[in-house]
């Protein structure tokens, strides 16, 4: 955590508001200040670890469709935002995991303490972007180990908060895409010592893709009351969020028969999607442990239901030579998920149908002639004809999910500057606790549908020579009921003890280290469950069901973990400067392996090691970090989808690690008044090593090859050009994102293609006034990320190049309308 938020001073700083020309602090000024991931503040090129600090109007400029959007200007993550607006993947320095153990926090303190709870992610799930943002801070590896709970890197939200005189914004979003958001804030002071903030956003989105129905709908509120004392501050804050979002899975954009022809024709690659309003009505079923049929009625619109409240308070004061700092909040919400996620590959729809036609024959009948389509829900009669689109049919799997959390979390720490004979001190001492807990049910099942935009769901058919309808596999559209079925619940605790020490040696010279110490308490239990048959004898789908068995399986973990940083930084003068790192952060298992049913155990290491050179000229700088990043044991096991059960219960083990060496490039260069040209760029060599199979795999097949999904090089390149007329300020810049080739499975045997995208931007600025118009893709560039992740990771898609996945959105733009004052 952040231990303190504001700088030691014999008394504390009077509340100030800057004037409204200099309220946005800009990111290019290497005198930025940051606070996270040190014991007080300093500016960002005395830091000896890499950070970043996006301020918002950065962040405005910027324009991110998504939380993830804007991490990608950052080196060293490489984003896929191409699930929507949450649920996308953020991946750190080649660590192999879709989050990076990137942790969240806000003004310093995490909102829930784990990075995932039960489908949904403390990160940009949690978290989301609107005025109230004052800045984002990025800190990648460094101290990050030391002031986050297994944290290789931190994301800082950092809030506004109120000044002597009001102020605040109004913005209005419009996007092509059916995009409408307003969100405003405003600060300003109750009184000569208390302050205020609040502010938040509403907004509804048909989507970037066409599901038919909205994509996103809801909105945050979130507000703060700051009150000066004598010798510290205390602040309450709370934040609420009530927001649903449709997640995008990938789209086959390829026939598997003939990989080189395309499927635009009936799933647009950069609009379809498998989503669709034949889902917003689905029947899921299953037995209890009582032997009673369940049936749950579900709405894909509902997406990605995030609703929680937030309530904090903070404490500082300075007692003597100390200061004294206390974070803490709480946190209460649910999580209700709905989402289609891909499973196998389109399938051509009489090898499809005819693998079914004995089984048929068997369970209905000899009488069984043939098989054939009827769209779902109309008992056979109105007839599919696969061979009039695609020629192919597809299965998906509709999953449903519940659960609600809690998480209470605080920080106190006291922080002391202090000169001895050699050099001056600068010591953090804190401890950390969080009690925190889920609960979580699962339902699974397999859909059949046709393979085009906004998919009807369809019926597979048993049919007598004369055509009369004697059986089904499905059941209107169902191809098998609850394939996956889980329930349980955890409840945790853990507490942490942790130093940091800043050694000034010289003026020019600093050592700094810090170690912390974790121990969690995990007391959970998981239903058990059993293969069932509904019963049902007109239909398959039924047949092999799973359903709670009644017994009970229960967990009581202690795990612990020990983290540690050493670093050194040598400034040569003002202006050039070099430092190094070594970080080690162990991650243990996330709670949800104590309401799981015989859980993997594995607690693995990442050591993080850096190397970097940062200079300033005049207006411009440049830091380049080179970095080692050495991720052990990798459990590259890959539980895939068993087309056969129609489970995910197919694993094939690969224990090693895996390594990524590289460097980051993150710099401005300001040649005049009217010209700057900035970018983050990442070049890396992600590898599996050392991997080892005890299922007869040979592993020197994958060892050294390209980690899953991770690129060799990424990032982008952004010109700017400003303008005064008048009394006007007009920018004009240009965006150039980059993305290497990538590999979907472990033998590098399909490619997700290298892919570039250009983005453009306009603004005015006239006193209070702006406008701002965004554009992404305009070349209409296709790329695809992430694959099929059910059934790809281990031996591809059975092409060179990716046939399934998230393409990119298409062409888009936002116009932005907004009044300060």
């Amino acid at each position: 955590m952040v231990s303190v938020a504001q700088e030691a001073a014999e008394n504390p700083p009077a509340p100030k508001q800057t004037p409204p020309s200099e309220k946005r602090e800009k990111v290019s000024d290497l005198g930025a200040v940051v606070v996270t991931g040190a014991a007080r503040t300093q500016r960002r090129f005395d830091a000896s670890y890499a950070v970043n600090s996006l301020t918002a109007e950065e962040i405005q400029k910027l324009a991110p469709k998504s939380y993830a959007d804007l991490l990608a200007n950052v080196p060293g993550i490489h984003v896929e935002s191409t699930g929507g607006e949450v649920q996308n993947i953020t991946r750190l320095r080649g660590i192999p995991t879709d989050r990076g153990f990137i942790i969240f926090q806000q003004d310093g303190l995490p909102l829930f303490h784990e990075i995932d709870g039960h489908f949904f992610n403390s990160g940009e799930g949690m978290h989301r972007l609107d005025l109230m943002n004052q800045r984002v801070e990025v800190v990648r590896g460094g101290p990050a180990p030391i002031y986050a709970s297994g944290g290789a890197a931190i994301v800082n939200n950092i809030l506004a908060e109120g000044g002597d005189q009001t102020q605040g914004k109004a913005q209005l979003t419009l996007g092509d895409t059916g995009l409408y958001r307003a969100e405003a804030y405003q600060s300003g002071a109750l009184s000569g010592q208390t302050y205020y903030a609040v502010g938040g956003f509403l907004r509804e989105h048909d989507g970037y893709r066409d599901n038919g129905f909205p994509n996103d709908k809801g909105g945050q509120l979130r507000a703060n009351l700051k009150h000066y004392l004598d010798d510290g501050w205390v602040k309450v804050s709370g934040t609420f969020v009530d927001d649903h979002n449709v997640f995008y899975l990938p789209i086959p954009v390829a026939d598997p028969r003939n990989p080189s022809v395309s499927l635009d024709p009936f799933i647009d690659y950069f609009t379809g999607t498998m989503n669709s309003p034949s889902l917003r009505n689905v029947s899921l079923k299953y037995l209890d442990s009582s032997n009673v049929l369940k049936s749950l009625h579900r709405d894909l619109a509902d997406g990605r239901h995030m609703r929680f409240g937030n309530v904090g308070f903070q404490y500082e004061h300075n007692v003597g030579d100390w200061v004294v700092s206390l974070k803490s909040g709480y946190t209460k919400g649910e999580v209700s998920f709905d989402a289609l996620y891909s499973t196998t590959n389109p399938a051509d729809a009489n090898i499809f149908a005819n693998s079914y036609l004995g089984t048929a024959q068997r369970v209905f009948g000899t009488g069984v002639a043939s098989m054939g389509y009827a769209l779902a829900g109309t008992n056979g009669a109105t007839a599919y004809d696969p061979y009039a689109a695609s020629g192919l049919v597809i299965s998906a799997q509709y999953r449903a999910i519940e659960s609600d959390f809690y998480s209470t979390q605080a920080d106190l720490s006291a922080a002391r500057r202090f000169e001895t004979g050699f050099g001056a001190h600068d010591l953090n001492i804190g401890i950390y606790a969080s009690f925190y807990g889920t609960t979580a049910f699962t339902a699974y099942q397999d859909m059949l549908l046709e393979v085009k935009g906004k998919p009807r769901t369809l019926d597979l058919v048993a049919y007598s020579a004369q055509g009369t309808p004697l059986g089904y596999v499905t059941d209107n559209g169902v191809l098998r009921y609850t394939t996956t079925l889980n329930a349980g619940e955890v409840d945790a605790k853990m507490f942490a003890l942790y130093v940091n020490d800043t050694w000034e040696l010289t003026d020019k010279l600093k050592l700094d280290a810090g170690i912390r110490h974790e121990r969690y308490d995990y007391e959970g239990y998981a239903e058990g469950t059993a293969s069932a048959n509904l019963g049902d004898a007109n239909t398959l789908a039924d047949d092999t069901t799973r359903r709670f068995s009644g017994t009970t399986q229960t967990h009581d973990l202690d795990p612990s973990a020990t983290n540690w940083t050493v670093g050194a930084n040598y400034d040569f003068n003002a202006n050039f400067g070099t430092y190094g790192r070594a970080s080690h952060v162990e991650i243990v298992p996330q709670s949800n392996v104590a309401r799981s049913i015989d859980p993997t155990i594995i607690k693995t290491k990442t050591d993080q090691y850096e190397l970097g050179v940062k200079a300033a000229f005049g207006r411009s700088y440049v830091y380049l970090t080179a970095f080692y990043t050495k991720f052990d044991p990798l459990n590259a096991s890959f539980v895939a989808y068993n087309p056969v059960t129609g489970r995910n219960d197919q694993s094939v083990p690969f224990i090693g690690t895996a390594v990524s060496k590289g460097i980051e490039v993150d710099g401005l260069f300001r040649a005049n008044e009217w010209f700057a040209l900035a970018g983050a760029v990442t070049l890396s060599d992600p590898q599996y090593d050392e991997l080892q199979n005890s299922a007869g795999a040979d592993p020197a097949a994958v060892n050294g090859n390209q980690i899953v999904r991770e690129p060799k090089v990424y990032g982008n390149i952004r010109p700017t050009f400003s303008f005064m007329t008048g009394d006007s300020e007009i920018e004009a810049y240009l965006r150039y994102d980059f993305v290497g080739k990538s590999y979907v499975d472990l033998f590098n045997r399909t490619a997700l293609p290298s892919y570039q995208t250009l983005g453009l931007g306009l603004s005015w600025k006239r006193g209070p006034w702006g406008v701002q118009l965004v554009g992404d893709n305009l070349t209409e560039e296709e790329g695809l990320t992430e694959g099929n992740t059910r059934t790809d990771a281990l031996a591809g898609q059975g092409s060179g190049e990716a046939i399934y996945g998230r393409p990119l959105f298409g062409r888009n733009f936002r116009l932005v309308l907004s009044r300060s004052w």
